[in-house]
């Protein structure tokens, strides 16, 4: 009785040409758009960090991570991690150790000279004595300090302290 006054083809699914309100495929809010993987993982570690936890899984993995995870080992904020193929995207376990207070994406991927380095580092970094502006180059993925003792620019790719 109470089904009566709706039309039939809401209720049956990919009967019509009509959008079906129970099936997920076409909910385009059920989906989640990922706009960066590097921003995922930086943001799965950093809420990992603040939980507490002492390591975390990060998936999809990609060569742009592991080179801005590279540049957080060499300076101490992250411990050991290790790349488990999946035969998909694969995965990265990162051994965390505490020291990371906060890490992020700059989106767009702003490019920046050598001389102004110094103006980003004031912006996004709390201090001068620590934390770390990770550039992508021509010599490749470093931090701040790497790229003006090597006199490159490139476009920012993130932060962490």
């Amino acid at each position: 009785e109470t089904l009566t006054h709706f039309p039939v083809s809401v209720f049956l699914p990919h009967s019509s040409s009509r959008r079906c309100r129970f099936c997920s495929e076409h909910f385009d809010f059920v989906r989640m758009v990922r706009v960066s993987v590097l921003n995922d993982a930086l943001k799965c570690m950093y809420n990992a960090e603040k939980r507490g936890k002492r390591q975390v899984m990060i998936r999809p993995s990609s060569k742009v991570i592991i080179k801005f995870l590279i540049v957080m080992q060499k300076h101490g904020y992250i411990g050991e991690f290790e790349y488990v193929d999946d035969h998909r995207s694969g995965k990265i376990v990162v051994e965390l150790n505490g020291r990371l207070n906060k890490c992020g994406v700059i989106s767009p991927r702003f490019d920046v000279g050598v001389k102004e380095i110094e103006p980003w580092t004031a912006r996004l970094l709390p201090s001068r004595q620590f934390g770390y502006i990770v550039l992508t180059t021509s010599a490749g993925i470093m931090d701040h300090e790497e790229a003006r003792r090597k006199n490159v620019g490139g476009k920012v790719l993130g932060f962490f302290y």
